[in-house]
């Protein structure tokens, strides 16, 4: 079971957060702005709107290419011990 799905990284990329962050709260992940990360859950901050950056390709997000950065993700989480 995968701890990031495809609707994580939409509601990321679509957040109205200039400094959207996901993180990883009990069980689900989060979109936050960053000034709204506790110091008891930095720890588990997934990646900013800004980090996924360099990982989406140019042009229109294709439904491979959201599966490919959630898979991405979700092993960042499983890195991360989430």
């Amino acid at each position: 079971m995968s701890l990031i799905d495809c609707d994580c990284v939409r509601e990321l990329l679509r957040s109205e957060h200039p400094d959207a962050t996901l993180v990883y709260v009990r069980g689900e992940c989060v979109v936050l702005p960053a000034n709204e990360v506790d110091d008891a859950h930095k720890g588990l901050v997934i990646a900013s709107r800004d980090d996924l950056a360099a990982w989406l390709p140019e042009g229109e997000l294709s439904d491979q290419a959201l599966e490919d950065l959630a898979i991405r993700l979700d092993n960042v989480a499983r890195d991360l011990g989430a």
